[in-house]
């Protein structure tokens, strides 16, 4: 117990770090994704086919990989251009999983948006509501409520990513659990650390099932 007392402390202020991470994240790259989902729609092939090989790649190559490519690739750029292009380690990290993730929300917000029928836009139209009004009042409320399941899925998945962090010594949740693994000899550090990830995403999993039910009247 006298090592779980002195771990406690050590370890939480790793699942601060950790919660940075993912609160900053979903504040980039929720609405992020949605500008790109739009985008993704366009009926110009000028806009829609960059937008489409972002999301390709985003999700086509590993957020380690992209983490390692802006941080290290904003001090190239810095050093070749002569211009401040570099970013610090958090920013880093935070500008490659915003990115990433915006990828993944922007195909989920694209599959909930075309999921409703022509006929609401159409009827929108002839009750005399502009495009604005019918997509922020009829169609955005549905789509959250028929996105809301894989959207659970994708933030689950973000607070487990965030260990991901640690490859360019960013201090967060997972990275000092491995030291203090090192320091006990012990994989105690880990397990408590499992702990801390496991009841973050109980949570989460739980306000999402509450989110669905609030949002039942819209069957």
């Amino acid at each position: 117990m006298s090592d779980l007392a002195s771990l406690l402390p050590i370890l939480w202020g790793g699942f601060l770090t950790t919660l940075a991470i993912f609160g900053l994240t979903l504040l980039f790259s929720l609405p992020l994704g949605l500008l790109v989902a739009v985008l993704k729609m366009s009926r110009f092939r000028a806009i829609r086919y960059p937008v489409s090989f972002y999301i390709s790649l985003m999700r086509g190559t590993p957020l380690l990989l992209q983490i390692v490519a802006i941080y290290f690739g904003s001090y190239y750029l810095s050093e070749y251009s002569g211009m401040q292009l570099s970013f610090d380690r958090f920013p880093a990290v935070i500008a490659a999983f915003s990115i990433n993730y915006a990828a993944y929300f922007a195909e989920i917000f694209r599959g909930g948006i075309q999921s409703i029928s022509r006929g609401q836009y159409e009827a929108a139209a002839m009750l005399g509501l502009s495009r604005r009004q019918t997509f922020f009042r009829i169609i955005l409320p549905q789509v959250i409520k028929r996105i809301v399941p894989a959207s659970a899925n994708e933030v689950i998945t973000l607070v487990k990513d965030t260990s991901l962090a640690q490859v360019i010594a960013v201090t967060e949740l997972f990275a000092l659990a491995k030291k203090q693994q090192a320091a006990y000899a012990s994989i105690f550090p880990l397990f408590v650390a499992g702990v801390f990830y496991y009841l973050a995403n109980l949570l989460l999993s739980m306000l999402f099932a509450y989110i669905e039910r609030k949002l039942n009247y819209y069957r």
